[in-house]
């Protein structure tokens, strides 16, 4: 499968790159297909799936950014095989550190591949080659060398539940992190609900979002319920996002109460936030299973939530991409024509096909990323 190189650059609002190397090994320098190859019948290919990405499929793909995470949880189970799940709040402050020490250690190890996107002025460094020239990588090209470009990288903290109290947010402010989601796990209730309870923010809650608010963070509502959502998008005074999360009204409840209802999407769109489509057949099409032939869901059904976006904001300029690949789900599970990430340019052709002109698809894939980090880093 070949993809086309798109008249313009991919941004991905979600990624586990730190979770997958620390908990499984994955070298983030190799292909997908390579990595599945090292790992048929592994534990790693049991328990979060085949590979989907890698540095050079970002560069055939045209993934100029990622919004990558620092994500651990609280030790739900007595599986010893994931390392990172907390006990105790010093447990996850441990954690949180070596994963930003792992986004550290490859960006400054390999500073032509990665960069650590903190600030506006990275932002302009890490996207400007990409967007004069595209990247073209081949393997098995011997003739010319390859042109390539590294990849931003913008640290988003997916959970904060392992918070000793709020004001320490700064610390993992001044250590790079620029986005916070405060919930994480369906029952999760410390800040606010997750998306298997009905309750809303606590106190210590909207003292969080003060601190991150002051602190000038983005918050990230993906894993809250409706309620918290809301409450959310009321009170606080920066600016949100959904980093990775699909449209409720076009899947089935209660399985789909970790997406959003239109509600929350209009009111969203109404403070200027993005929301990232994830490609995951069972969060794309209603009854999908495990058993079902990979034909069965195509990039037309992740296009019907990116339009679904659409038709409710009235324009282009709040849906996005937020994959989520590698993040505890892996190949086959994704629509059939994304053999990896490389592929995601293929979406392309099948918003076109729907009317969508070049400049919406462009904003779509990346630009709308791009334009809220804009405004948004310090």
């Amino acid at each position: 499968m070949t993809s086309p190189t798109p008249p313009f650059i991919l941004i991905d609002g979600h990624q586990d790159l730190a979770y997958n190397a620390l908990a499984f090994g994955r070298d983030l320098l190799l292909p997908a297909v390579e990595k599945r190859r090292l790992e048929a019948g592994s534990l790693t290919e049991q328990r979060n799936g085949g590979a989907n990405l890698g540095w050079p499929d970002y560069q055939r793909g045209q993934i100029a950014l990622i919004i990558a995470t620092l994500y651990i949880s609280a030790r739900l189970s007595p599986d010893d095989w994931d390392t990172q799940t907390y006990r105790s709040r010093a447990e996850a402050a441990r954690l949180w550190e070596k994963q930003v020490e792992y986004y550290y250690r490859l960006t400054g190890e390999h500073p032509d591949k990665f960069r650590l996107v903190r600030e506006r002025r990275e932002l302009q460094e890490v996207l400007a080659p990409w967007r004069a020239k595209p990247a073209r990588f081949d393997v098995a090209g011997e003739d010319e060398l390859p042109v390539t470009h590294p990849v931003g990288l913008v640290l988003l903290m997916e959970n904060a539940e392992g918070l000793g109290e709020p004001a320490e947010m700064e610390r993992w402010y001044e250590r790079g992190v620029r986005l916070v989601g405060p919930v994480w796990a369906a029952n999760e209730t410390r800040f606010c609900g997750g998306t298997r309870t009905d309750e809303g923010f606590t106190r210590e809650g909207y003292a969080l979002l003060d601190v991150m608010a002051g602190l000038g963070m983005t918050l990230d509502i993906a894993h809250m319920n409706e309620r918290s959502a809301l409450q959310a998008l009321d009170r606080y005074e920066g600016a949100v996002v959904a980093t990775h999360a699909n449209c409720r009204a076009l899947l089935r409840e209660p399985e789909t109460l970790r997406h959003l209802t239109d509600t929350v999407i209009r009111r969203l769109v109404e403070r200027g936030g993005v929301m990232g489509v994830i490609p995951l057949s069972t969060w794309l099409r209603p009854g999908w299973s495990a058993e079902d032939p990979r034909e069965a869901t195509t990039l037309a059904h992740m296009a019907n939530h990116i339009d679904h976006i659409c038709q409710l904001a009235g324009d282009a300029e709040h849906a996005a991409l937020g994959t989520d690949l590698d993040g505890g789900w892996g190949w086959p599970t994704t629509p059939v024509e994304l053999e990896t990430i490389a592929d995601l340019p293929r979406l392309a052709q099948v918003l076109q096909d729907r009317g969508y002109e070049q400049a919406q698809v462009a904003a779509i894939l990346g630009g709308n990323w791009s334009r809220f980090l804009e405004r948004s880093l310090p």
